[in-house]
């Protein structure tokens, strides 16, 4: 077992041995950062009421959700791969519990957490960790909806002052009765405190803002417990019994086929919604300035040995089965925690509230608690979820799942989802359309969807149905065609051109020909490949002049390479090649755009057309023909609002000598865009920056020279080839040589000229509550096809690489 548990983060530091002659270092002091102090008070303060309903809905004792809270804090806080994950009983988990706990009692189902303890600590040794977020978002999703209707229907008749039914459909069909048989003191605190939770976040004013801090689950059972207290309602009330008659757990008894089921099925549901967690909290820690640097990313397997040893000692100790908790997580990272020990610390004072805060727990009704654990369940199902799955047409899956876990239970609602699922995919890869037109220029055969074996029959009655000597086009509008489709459509080719007749097989991206050879030097540029301008596509026997990669001894002449338009020759190696642009280039880059890709982005240009643009950030890079902004950052029409010029220059307010382009497009991206970000991106291999560096005082003052002096404050803070360490840097590796060194710290400068902008200063003041205007730097180095975002360390701006493992989901 040894070998598969990590070791603590700490073991990871390198250990500093003091030298022999000096005194050895005194102990470690153990600190805790105020920030963690106050998050977990917080979190504590969510927790407690949470807890003791969920218990409450389970149908276990009140205690065992106050023991499930302190484990989850102390055990999987500490253990678990996530440090600012927040872990104990779930509402996920409310339903799982209830049925076992009445098919098998409640002792079984604390042998059964521990079971399922077991089997997470087997699964974070075996490593799967990540492969358990392969299951679809549909089927998560709607498993979380169905349990969600279901504490939601089952609450409402305590809500109601009644007493909830084993499933929905025996509730569903009580509900008539229960709600002609009222009790009015459970309606009016369980309505006090919905009202309570609903409205307290929204708080209007700076009151609203102050009083808006505080957990709304808390004072709206406080506001109710106090409503039962001073009015004297009589209404069941929370009732803990003595710790030394509290239930331990038992070693299992019932059938072994519906225990091993019980097992799998509180394994799954812990281990998806801590997982699923531990991923939601990266991306809250990502959106924390100045937070990423300090809180390591999630150990996804080490988070899985973490909960297995929690529900281990929660099901030993009769408390409720545990699993990373959303709302508890969101409000630890929101309330400015910075390490594991806020959820730590939050376990311990549930511990202390236990065991000294018994007589005020027992004022708690019964109906508030029952209130608040129904307006979380149906906060499980999310609109936003419910408009994610329809738009990626998943709908079904999700509608399946939901029903199968709201009516039969959540192992065979899952199982159904997960068939559902299977048939959907089968059914998408099957259905595939094939059409065939004839037009004054020929036939024209559109494919639509996946060509795999199944579609062959239909593809070659089709592709028969042109006559001999007749010119075709085929156009195949899917990711995937299959072995069998594609020797069908090269033989067919290879008929009907024997015949005469012609055929452009053709793909919906632009420029890429299905059909066409592919031993071209294995060249991989053919989206771009118009334009002919890649070592990849020139003869074999082009060379460039000798001359090519000279550079006028002023430094300012050559600026091929860094400035060219989007025809330019010089590659990113600095050598020119023979390939050069025409009218001919242009026409064709043109007419590839109208025929591929002008169908698929006209409904959304029209779009934007008639609602204006909205673009959330204004991207300022240099004029350099190699930096395709739209390349690099995956962005489309109405995504960026960008702005080129030569070297990324951001001129400081009155130095514009009658230009006033740069400080216009800001004015006017902030101002009247309301853009959310401005980036500044530098690049590699900066013909600028070259010229920069050469530039020397004096001469003729050409438009070009007059633009670089805009970059001398840049210049002037980047250390030369001598001076050592300074300067902005690149993580990983030292910089090139000055002129990266440059590139480097004129990204940083250019920012701290945008900060000097009347309408950025006003815009990074005004801040609010959606974050305000941010401001973000950007090295793209050409050579390596590699982005580094800047970030501030220690006071140090270092530019780290852009991975894709940084954003897995």
């Amino acid at each position: 077992m040894s070998a598969c548990v990590p070791a603590p983060a700490d073991s990871a530091r390198t250990k500093h041995v003091h030298p022999p002659h000096s005194p050895p270092p005194g102990p470690r002091r153990f600190r805790i950062a105020g920030a963690d102090v106050s998050a977990s008070i917080a979190v504590f303060l969510i927790a407690l009421p949470l807890s003791l309903g969920i218990a409450l809905a389970t149908g276990a004792p009140l205690q065992a959700g106050l023991v499930a809270a302190a484990v989850g804090g102390i055990v999987a806080g500490r253990i678990g791969g996530c440090p600012l994950q927040v872990s104990g009983p779930a509402a996920g988990l409310t339903v799982v519990t209830a049925d076992l706990i009445q098919q098998y009692g409640w002792r079984t189902t604390c042998a059964i957490t521990v079971l399922a303890g077991l089997a997470q600590l087997g699964l974070g040794c075996l490593r799967v960790a990540r492969s358990a977020l392969a299951v679809s978002p549909a089927i998560v999703h709607g498993m979380l909806a169905g349990i969600g209707v279901t504490i939601a229907v089952a609450q409402l008749h305590i809500v109601l002052g009644g007493t909830p039914q084993s499933a929905v459909p025996e509730n569903l069909a009580a509900l008539p009765a229960q709600l002609a048989n009222l009790h009015p003191a459970d309606v009016a605190v369980s309505a006090l405190t919905l009202t309570l939770l609903f409205l307290w976040p929204r708080l209007p004013g700076r009151v609203g803002r102050v009083l808006g801090k505080l957990p709304a689950a808390l004072i709206a059972v406080a506001a109710a417990t106090a409503l039962a207290a001073l009015t004297g309602l009589r209404l069941p009330k929370v009732d803990l019994p003595s710790w030394s008659s509290h239930a331990l757990a038992a070693l299992p008894d019932g059938p072994v086929l519906g225990l091993v089921a019980a097992v799998l099925t509180t394994t799954l549901v812990c281990s998806v919604q801590s997982l699923l967690g531990a991923v939601a909290v990266d991306k809250l820690v990502a959106a924390r300035p100045g937070l990423t640097g300090r809180v390591r990313r999630s150990d996804l397997d080490r988070e899985l040995l973490g909960q297995g040893a929690a529900n281990i000692v929660s099901g030993s100790l009769g408390g409720l089965p545990i699993a990373g908790v959303a709302v508890r997580s969101s409000a630890n990272v929101a309330a400015g925690a910075v390490s594991r020990n806020s959820t730590m610390l939050h376990g311990g004072y549930v511990v202390i509230a236990a065991l000294l805060l018994v007589p005020a727990l027992e004022l708690i009704p019964l109906a508030s608690l029952a209130a608040l654990v129904m307006s979380v369940g149906l906060k499980m199902v999310s609109l936003n979820h419910i408009r994610t799955v329809t738009r990626h047409r998943e709908v079904l899956v999700y509608a399946v799942t939901t029903g199968g876990v709201v009516f039969f239970g959540v192992l065979e609602g899952v199982a159904l989802g997960i068939a559902v699922a299977v048939g959907v995919a089968l059914h998408r890869l099957s259905r595939t359309r094939i059409t065939h037109e004839e037009t004054e220029g020929g036939h024209h055969i559109h494919v639509r969807g996946q060509l795999t074996f199944l579609a062959v029959p239909r593809l070659s009655r089709v592709l028969h149905q042109v006559p001999h000597g007749a010119d075709a086009v085929v156009e195949l509008d899917g990711s995937f065609m299959d072995h069998a489709a594609y020797e069908t459509l090269q033989d067919w080719q290879k008929t009907h051109t024997a015949q005469g007749g012609s055929v452009d097989i053709t793909g919906r991206r632009p420029g890429i020909r299905i059909s066409e050879p592919v031993e071209v030097d294995d060249c991989r540029c053919r989206p771009w490949t118009a334009w002919r301008n890649h070592q990849c596509e020139r003869p074999p026997t082009a060379t460039a002049p000798p001359d090519a990669g000279s550079q006028d001894t002023t430094g300012v002449a050559d600026l091929t390479g860094g400035t060219g338009g989007a025809g330019g020759t010089s590659g990113a190696d600095g050598k020119e090649g023979t390939a050069t642009s025409s009218p001919t280039d242009l026409a064709r880059g043109i007419s590839a755009f109208q025929r591929n890709t002008a169908p698929h982005v006209r409904r959304e240009l029209a779009r934007l057309a008639r609602e204006g643009q909205q673009p959330s950030q204004l991207f300022l890079t240099c004029a350099d023909s190699r930096v395709v902004t739209s390349m690099i950052t995956s962005s489309g029409p109405g995504d960026l609002f960008v702005v080129r010029n030569v070297g990324n220059f951001v001129p400081l307010p009155g130095e514009e000598s009658g230009d006033d382009s740069v400080a216009a497009a800001i004015e006017y991206a902030v101002d009247v865009l309301k853009v959310r970000s401005i980036t500044v991106c530098g690049h590699s291999d900066c013909g600028a920056m070259q010229a920069l560096l050469g530039t020397e005082p004096g001469g003729a003052q050409t438009p070009l020279k007059r633009w670089l002096r805009h970059g001398l404050p840049s210049l002037a803070r980047t250390p030369g080839d001598g001076d050592g360490a300074g300067g902005p840097r690149l993580a990983g590796r030292a910089a090139a040589d000055t002129a990266e060194r440059l590139c480097l710290a004129n990204v940083v400068q250019q920012l701290e000229h945008l900060r000097a902008h009347e309408s950025v200063s006003r815009a990074l003041a005004a801040g609010g509550a959606d974050g305000g205007l941010e401001l973000h730097g950007m090295y793209f180095h050409v050579g390596e096809a590699q982005a580094y975002l800047l970030a501030e360390e220690a006071g140090e701006a270092v530019f780290r690489r852009v991975l894709e493992t940084d954003l897995t989901a």
